[in-house]
């Protein structure tokens, strides 16, 4: 058992001694394993796994126990073993992830929760502690009512978005049965983040394209970057479209057909993207999602670690469990068709790169958590070490078929078309991208026009060709 115990357990606090007189050195692990997911402290065993043993275990099992009650609130479950080794006694006590969270250390005036990062417990950073308070109380922040009324708001994005992916309207009364509002008319946070306007200021994404391998100055380094507020399907679809147009396709030619090599596979970068959505921490004051691109790979990273167990890269995708953060949101997205509820969207990362033509073992997503926040990196299956043939071909087909748009535009432009049906031609959302990479080139060089020149602010305002 004692083996067992210092060679598997990933949350275990050794401690050589029982310290009466100042028990907040072991007593802050009970309130960080109570607010965690459970853990041990294994007394009479040294940092360095070495046993010493106890002079005498009964008394300090005594002791353990009336320090546990009167200074932890509320007081944990815990199990208090005595073990033995090579003839010396041992304590192991071992505390049950807890349900009344916060659990706090409460003595001499001080009243604090703690958690554990790494090996260490340390203080509970308000943000997470409002997340304790919240899981507590059974609640979740994106179901709570806030003093916002609906009517103040529009919500022209979600409803055209719940039509297209659904086939079904939104009615009225589906704003509270999905939680997005109270039967007073207040939003909740869910209905927040998906009002057209933007009322929630974490709800932000930055996105940055890096020339190289590392991050540098964005002023200096940075191929591309944009950054985007509001809505979370106009956050999901202006991160897709980032993603794609700073992404490549290589193709290979075969006897009777051509094989088409993204440098990532569509889906697993939306589950990743849904993914750093739904379940990211809203609390953290002044956070953002950030997409990082590099030559090699791409990284999704997103406020909050993990919700509730171990930290992902300690769990296997295929077994562990779906623990959901914002449930309201998690749920409407399930609704729309951009997630499934069962909590397969780890896998479904793994298993859509891995179809990917040139993909290797080499290549697999990589899944990283901290106390602080998810990453996703998802390798560049074309990527090649020396970069030099490999971005010519890919430079090459790109500019190939962004040309090949334009002339499909001008086309379409035989009957005159607005902004906003010429980007939904193309299939774009964003309106930057399609001005710089579309609409300014083919003004510039007169191959479409504008039907009322003096007035191009005009909502009506159409381009023909020349």
């Amino acid at each position: 058992m004692l083996n067992k115990l210092i060679a598997e357990a990933t949350e275990i606090d050794f401690k050589v001694a029982l310290e009466v007189k100042k028990p907040k050195s072991w007593l802050k692990s009970v309130s960080a394993f109570a607010n965690g997911i459970g853990g041990v402290l294994l007394f009479g065993v040294a940092d360095d796994r070495s046993i010493v043993g106890l002079a005498n275990a009964q008394q300090d099992a005594e002791a353990i126990s009336r320090l546990i009650k009167e200074r932890i609130m509320p007081l944990p479950q815990f199990v208090l073993r005595p073990m033995q080794d090579k003839g010396k006694e041992l304590l192991a006590v071992e505390i049950t992830a807890g349900r009344s969270t916060p659990y706090y250390y409460s003595a001499d005036g001080v009243k604090e929760a703690y958690i554990r990062v790494g090996n260490e417990s340390v203080p509970a950073p308000d943000y997470v502690l409002n997340e304790l308070i919240l899981k507590g109380t059974n609640r979740s922040f994106d179901a709570l009512v806030t003093d916002e009324r609906k009517e103040d708001y529009s919500f022209t994005l979600l409803e055209a978005t719940y039509r297209e992916r659904t086939g079904l309207r939104f009615e009225p009364s589906d704003y509270v049965s999905f939680g997005l509002m109270d039967k007073n008319g207040f939003l909740t946070n869910a209905g927040r983040l998906l009002a057209d306007q933007h009322i929630v200021y974490n709800s932000r994404v930055f996105c940055t394209r890096w020339n190289g391998l590392e991050k540098g100055s964005i002023f200096d380094d940075a191929l591309d970057d944009k950054e985007f507020e509001g809505n979370l399907i106009y956050l999901l679809q202006n991160g897709s479209d980032f993603i794609r147009n700073n992404s490549k396709v290589r193709f290979a030619k075969k006897a009777q057909y051509r094989v088409d090599k993204p440098d990532y596979a569509d889906r697993a970068v939306t589950e990743a993207l849904v993914n750093a959505l739904i379940h990211r921490d809203y609390i953290v004051r002044g956070s953002e999602i950030h997409i990082d691109m590099y030559h090699d790979r791409l990284e999704i990273q997103s406020p909050g670690g993990m919700f509730e167990g171990k930290p992902i890269q300690d769990c296997n995708i295929n077994t562990v469990g779906s623990v959901r953060r914002n449930p309201v949101i998690a749920d409407l997205f399930h609704r729309m068709k951009f997630m499934e509820r069962r909590g397969s969207g780890l896998r479904k990362i793994v298993s859509e790169t891995e179809k990917l033509p040139g993909y290797t073992e080499e290549l697999r997503p990589e899944f990283h958590s901290s106390g602080t926040d998810f990453r996703v990196v998802l390798k560049n299956v074309n990527y090649n070490m020396d970069g030099s043939d490999q971005d010519t071909m890919h430079d090459a087909i790109h500019d190939a078929m962004h040309d090949e748009r334009l002339n499909k535009l001008v086309d379409a432009c035989a009957e005159p078309k607005t902004r906003e049906e010429m980007m939904e031609f193309l299939g774009l959302v964003n309106r930057d991208h399609f001005r710089k990479a579309y609409l300014k080139p083919l003004l510039e060089s007169g191959r479409v026009k504008m039907t009322i020149p003096d007035k191009p602010k005009s909502k009506n305002q159409k381009y023909v060709k020349a």
